[in-house]
């Protein structure tokens, strides 16, 4: 048996230092050698574990789908983030954004009102994050629809809730495995047996 290896560092290496108070969105894009895809969450930066082919081939193939099905004035991205407020800018897997948020080929994120369908694809270390962390700030504000995707044999099963703008809260409108076959945000017929190509299926 050999001992774990430390990870490699530089000797100047080090964890940024919060301010009083933790940091706020346009910290974001100010604080360097950040590891990619780091999410803001009350303040706190949380840093993305190495993500799974599960993961990774979920989200390439929604945004795929999403892309082809959606009415001209949306656009499907992913891995981008949105500011919640100062102290929230969390990255969804998926977004289905407004084509007029575009800034240009430099913007970093979207602003709630931009973006109509958040999607979240749960990790291992990220059950708690995706299931009700997010969701919750996703629905105080304002996104009006929001997906979770869980992977169950292989494959895809991916809940459908919709925002009630009174409570600002999510209701689960239905749960769908194999297709995805819904009317709203706008018509959509996603094979999700389909995520994996030439019918091979895989659990990680």
């Amino acid at each position: 048996m050999t001992a774990a290896r430390e990870p490699a560092q530089d000797e100047s290496f080090s964890l940024p230092r919060p301010p009083a108070g933790g940091w706020t969105a346009d910290d974001l894009d100010e604080l360097p050698d950040l590891p990619p895809h780091t999410e803001l969450i009350d303040g706190g930066l949380v840093f993305m574990s190495p993500q799974t082919r599960f993961h990774t081939r979920t989200i390439h193939h929604l945004v795929g789908a999403l892309t082809a099905q959606a009415p001209e004035e949306w656009e499907a991205i992913g891995e981008m983030t949105v500011r919640l407020d100062r102290r929230n800018r969390p990255e969804p897997d998926v977004m289905v954004v407004s084509v007029e948020a575009d800034t240009g080929a430099r913007q970093t994120m979207f602003e709630p009102e931009d973006v109509l369908l958040a999607v979240e694809v749960v990790s291992a270390d990220s059950e708690e994050r995706d299931r009700e962390v997010k969701p919750y700030k996703f629905a105080r504000a304002g996104i009006p629809h929001f997906w979770r995707v869980e992977e169950s044999e292989g494959l895809p099963v991916v809940h459908v809730f919709e925002l009630d703008p009174a409570t600002r809260s999510y209701g689960l409108t239905g749960i769908h495995r194999k297709q995805l076959t819904v009317d709203r945000p706008f018509p959509l017929d996603i094979d999700l047996t389909a995520v994996y190509p030439r019918g091979r299926r895989g659990s990680g």
